[in-house]
């Protein structure tokens, strides 16, 4: 008997042996959903240049090997020994650690080694780095962040630039594959000496992977960091795309992350603009209503203290994500495209509804393909929602709506995931005198009327003279004009005219257009207008055109 249970085991045994057993999750997979979920993250750009107050890498004078023009700002030799002078003694990786947990944020990506060739961590490779004996600070800054985040249960990522202006090999014609080593061995330091590592975050846009040895240095990465996400900045399209400055269009086939900084400069510079909370906060809904991540920069003064109105501003957005950050945190974005007005998020049978303006009493969008059962505030009062004749109607009474951001939930009688995407723009009948590459699906005259901040009319490069116009298709006022350039200061001179039967006549001139140009101007009653653009330093291109009655 106790021969025969022994056969039944061992039969049993090989039968399992031989049946497919479940696919484990991969430590990769796991790792991307997490990082995904997580929305927000903090990016930190520091070093030498804080002293100077110019930004990281681009203002060193000298020659860019491999990329246009010099920097102007500070002279080479100046800004090569700027880190002899570097003594940030009050850095505390704890206290910035602390404070991206304040303000709500999942993970950190720090500049390791940006443009400028200086590595703010102990490296074989190189003597140009924080720890050099030239050096009065001679401390390891990314040690110190990696244990900070690891103590405080935080994703850590790691920022490092193929791009080197210092080192002498860096892209010349017979010594680049010994920087290329080099590189790779700074890689290796940084995956290596350092523990959990989640993000690796290259900048080297503009160049291919040969360039960058890209194949080789990412598949070492991953056989280090088997859980790793890399960017797409290594010549190679990797785990999710980097917008930047500029939220991402919305894109649920491919994860991406839009890199925006909280003042103008990516580097601390004294006085620099701050975003106010309203824009910090749009910003974070429109890029996860677009299913995307937003990684936020500081740059920390040159003591190593984060700028204190930069902290407060970080911390009131983690004030208002510790109410709100259930319609942000592990969702996906949809059902409806975001737009300047509205942007939606979705979990299970629940859709989070932001709407940023009020235009009208209430907000009108293409109706959805399920029945709501429920609607309400997100955090409890009265929110009214009509779906008919293929439009959805949401009203909130005047009272109750927030001034930033009004939260509507709805609840569905079925999943909100399996929904499709729903375009909000409705079609828009444009015409340009140049479209980027001929490219009308991604760059078309459309794209400056479409109300969505992510697209944008484009055109080719060496462009002087352009010209956009919208038509309404029927007469129509308007006495105010709003213009936001995708790149700005490249217009230089302008005129903003309406048709008068065959003739363009012209309401106002203009020298530049910038971000947010608005002109008012006599009401003015046509059913064409048009921008035309008499001279720019390159190619145009304008993310919208929004028109107003008054």
């Amino acid at each position: 008997m106790l021969r025969l249970r022994r056969l039944a085991l061992a039969s049993l045994a090989l039968l399992s042996a031989a049946l497919p057993l479940p696919a484990a999750e991969s430590p990769h997979a796991a790792a991307f959903e997490s990082w995904r979920a997580d929305r927000f993250g903090l990016f930190i750009h520091w070093g030498p240049v804080a002293l100077k107050g110019t930004e990281i890498g681009w203002s060193r004078s000298g020659e860019r090997r491999g990329y246009r023009g010099p920097g102007t700002e500070v002279p080479a030799e100046i800004y090569d020994n700027l880190y002899q002078e570097f003594n940030p003694v009050n850095f505390d990786a704890r206290a910035w650690v602390a404070l991206a947990q304040a303000a709500g944020m999942k993970y950190l990506v720090f500049t390791t080694r940006h443009h400028d060739g200086f590595s703010l961590f102990e490296t074989a490779a190189s003597d140009y780095k924080i720890t050099s004996p030239l050096s009065p600070y001679r401390r390891d800054i990314v040690k110190e962040l990696a244990a900070a985040c690891h103590a405080a249960g935080l994703k850590f990522g790691l920022y490092y630039s193929q791009p080197d202006w210092h080192h002498p090999d860096a892209f010349t014609p017979d010594r680049h594959p010994r920087y290329l080593a080099y590189l790779k061995t700074q890689v290796r330091e940084l995956l290596t000496n350092y523990g959990r590592v989640d993000i690796l975050w290259f900048d080297g846009l503009g160049k291919t992977a040969a360039d960058y040895g890209g194949v080789e240095v990412n598949r070492m990465a991953r056989k280090l960091q088997p859980h790793l996400l890399i960017n797409n900045r290594n010549g190679l399209p990797e785990d999710f795309d980097t917008p930047e400055q500029r939220v991402g269009k919305y894109q649920d086939t491919r994860p991406w992350e839009s890199c925006i900084t909280i003042c103008k400069q990516w580097a601390w510079k004294p006085g620099d603009t701050m975003k106010s909370l309203e824009e910090c906060l749009r910003t974070l809904v429109l890029c996860a209503g677009g299913d995307g991540n937003l990684l936020f920069n500081v740059g920390p003064m040159p003591d190593g203290n984060i700028e204190p109105r930069q902290v407060d501003r970080l911390k009131e957005m983690g004030a208002w994500l510790a109410k709100n950050g259930t319609s942000i945190y592990g969702t996906r974005g949809g059902p409806w495209h975001p737009t300047k007005t509205a942007a939606s998020m979705r979990r299970g049978q629940t859709v989070f509804l932001h709407i940023f303006k009020w235009e009208k009493d209430s907000l009108e969008l293409p109706a959805l393909p399920r029945a709501i059962k429920s609607a309400a505030l997100l955090h409890g009062g009265r929110a009214t929602v009509v779906q008919q004749n293929g439009k959805l109607t949401v009203s909130v009474d005047a009272a109750a709506r927030d001034a930033i951001d009004t939260i509507v939930q709805l609840e569905l009688d079925g999943s909100a995931m399996d929904l499709p995407a729903i375009s909000v723009s409705a079609p828009v009948k444009a015409s340009a005198s140049n479209v980027y590459r001929t490219n009308l699906h991604d760059h078309g005259a459309p794209q400056a009327f479409d109300q969505d901040s992510t697209t944008r009319w484009a055109t080719d490069s060496g462009t002087k003279q352009a010209w956009i116009a919208r038509d309404f298709e029927k007469k129509t006022t308007v006495a105010r004009v709003r213009i936001d350039e995708a790149i700005a200061q490249r217009v230089r001179q302008f005129e903003f005219q309406y048709r008068d039967g065959a003739a363009w006549k012209t309401l106002f001139t203009g020298e530049k257009i910038g971000r947010n140009f608005t002109r008012t101007f006599p009401a003015v009653t046509a059913q064409e207008f048009r921008l035309n653009i008499l001279d720019a330093t390159d190619g145009p291109t304008i993310t919208e055109i929004e028109f107003f009655e008054k």
